[in-house]
Parts: C-alpha cells; sequence; structure tokens
C-alpha cells in the first residue's frame, strides 16, 4: 500500500487562508482534559517536532484552544492551530469519541453541549468517587478533582491517583482492577456514562461550523460486523471522516480505515492522540496518509 506523507497536501482552513507544506497532527490533549502537558508547553514540543498544522481535540472542552493561540501569537510561533474537540458519546452500550475540527469554539450549540458533557463528567465524578471509597480509597474523589485543576476530570485522573498512591503497579492496572467496565475487583468503581449520543455531537459540530470526525475506530474492542455498523450509523448521521492514520497501527489497518472511507464516502483524518511524552507515540510520528485518501482539510477549501 503507497502511502502519502502530509507533506504531499496543501492545507487550506477556509478560501483565503492557506496553509504551507509540513507534518499535520490532528488530535492531540493538553492539560485542559487529561493531557500531561499545558497548552502552551504542547505548542513548543509541536514546534520541536516540525508539525506545521496542529489540531488541540481535548475532551469535551475547548479550554486549551484560546490560550494557545494567544500563546502562538504572544510568541510569533509559526505553526497553525486549529480548533477542536473530542466528544464522549454513548452508542449501544460503548463509549465513541467523536472530534469536531475547524469549529467556532464560541458557537451557542459547542457551549451548550460541552455545559451538558462537563456537567455529566462531574456527575459520574462523584460517583466513581463514591465507589472508590467503598473500595478502601476515601479521598480518591478529592484528589482527582486536585489532580484535574481547573480541566475536564475524567477516569484518567482517577487512575493516576491510584498509580501515585502506591494502590496500583500501573495506570493500566486502575482501568483492569477497578475503573475498567470489565474491572476484576468484585467492588469495582466503574460507572456507565451519560454521554450525548452521537447523532447530538455531530450536530452540534456541524451548527459550529465544523466538521466531525470518529476517533481511532480501531480501539473500540468491537468484531468487524459491529465495527461496520458504528461506522455505517455515523455515516447516517452526516459524520464527515474517519481516523485513518494513528501512530500505532500497521500498514493493514490503515487499509482496512481507507477501505471504509471509500465505501461509505467518507474523509480521512489522522492524528496522534498525543496525551504525554512517550516512547510509542508523539507527537505527528508516523502519520501518513493511504494513497486514495479524501483528506479532511479539502472540506476546508
Amino acid at each position: 500500500m503507497a502511502l502519502l506523507s502530509t507533506t504531499d497536501f496543501p492545507l487550506c482552513i477556509n478560501k483565503t487562508d492557506n496553509f504551507s507544506h509540513g507534518r499535520i497532527d490532528l488530535h492531540s490533549h493538553t492539560q485542559c482534559s487529561d493531557g500531561g502537558l499545558s497548552p502552551q508547553t504542547l505548542i513548543d514540543r509541536a514546534v520541536n517536532y516540525q508539525i506545521a498544522v496542529l489540531a488541540i481535540t481535548d475532551h469535551d472542552t475547548v479550554a486549551g484552544f484560546d490560550i494557545a493561540q494567544e500563546y502562538i501569537l504572544e510568541k510569533n510561533i509559526p505553526i497553525k492551530l486549529i480548533s477542536g474537540i473530542e466528544i464522549s458519546t454513548a452508542w449501544q452500550g460503548f463509549e465513541i469519541h467523536i472530534v469536531g475540527l475547524n469549529i467556532d469554539v464560541k458557537h451557542d450549540a459547542i457551549v451548550k453541549l460541552i455545559a451538558e458533557q462537563q456537567q455529566a463528567r462531574e456527575d459520574r465524578a462523584i460517583t466513581i468517587g463514591e465507589k472508590l471509597a467503598k473500595c478502601g480509597f476515601p479521598d480518591a474523589y478529592n484528589d482527582a478533582k486536585h489532580l484535574a485543576g481547573d480541566g475536564s476530570i475524567t477516569r484518567a485522573h482517577f487512575a493516576k491517583v491510584l498509580y501515585q498512591q502506591g494502590h496500583v503497579s500501573t495506570m493500566q492496572k486502575a482501568f483492569d482492577q477497578y475503573l475498567g467496565k470489565k474491572g476484576r475487583n468484585i467492588q469495582r468503581a466503574y460507572v456507565k456514562p451519560n454521554w450525548c449520543s452521537i447523532e447530538q455531537a455531530v450536530e452540534a459540530i456541524h451548527a459550529a461550523g465544523g466538521t466531525a470526525v470518529m476517533a481511532h475506530p480501531i480501539r473500540y474492542d468491537l468484531s468487524a460486523k459491529w465495527l461496520r455498523r458504528l461506522i455505517v450509523h455515523f455515516q447516517e448521521n452526516n459524520g464527515d471522516a474517519l481516523e485513518v492514520v494513528l501512530p500505532q497501527m500497521n500498514p493493514q489497518q490503515r487499509q482496512t480505515m481507507l477501505n471504509y472511507c471509500l465505501e461509505y464516502d467518507l474523509h480521512a483524518s489522522l492524528g496522534s492522540d498525543f496525551h504525554h511524552p512517550n516512547k510509542w507515540s508523539d507527537l505527528g510520528r508516523n502519520l501518513t496518509l493511504p494513497e486514495g485518501a479524501k483528506p479532511i482539510w479539502a472540506l476546508w477549501s
């Protein structure tokens, strides 16, 4: 399968704002949700990794965008920042993430949806805290809130608390034993989220002038039959693109995602889903689109 570098594609966010050539990463996170870096530090890292176009897509918040954009303007940093968000949705008992790109972060539809999602996050976090207290961790909620600061509280904050306090040997163990849907602990602290639907997420993204991308389809632990059902549902509800490329995908997986795009007339996006520096994934790493894919940014021209 022939691969094309993102440097092969000229970009434009609208009819008058042309992008220069360079590396592109359309999925990243900051401390405004469950990322490890501040928006400013993320921008510095992106520049060091020669990223020309970056989207910040924090979970159910756009708080990092203005911070990063002000920093870019203040320091005259040569990078194009795309406004974005990663919205948690519920579908058939699964949590599916929909990325919104090139959105008006102040549009009423996005502001309203964020408020609803944040309340759902807070309600879930309180219940998780109550369940963890029964497991012997009475201060887990307060500790997780402190760790999240002004950002969106997520299960990752609870996992980090359990790991840092020595209750589990790794953050993944926290999910395996307590926070995950299939946790082995009889007193596990999994709480079913009350997210919006895929339809609601796509509708809000489009109302705000953006494009809707299904994030990391290969990570949902779905059979081929159920993944196809999900993609059909997404496409039937006016979804725009699939995240075809992640750093740790092999060529066959990329080809499979491309085939879905071609079959259902969807565009293709790509991103590292960067949260914090690690040896397996980083900003812009191994991000190339398969030949024949319609890039998401073609919808912005």
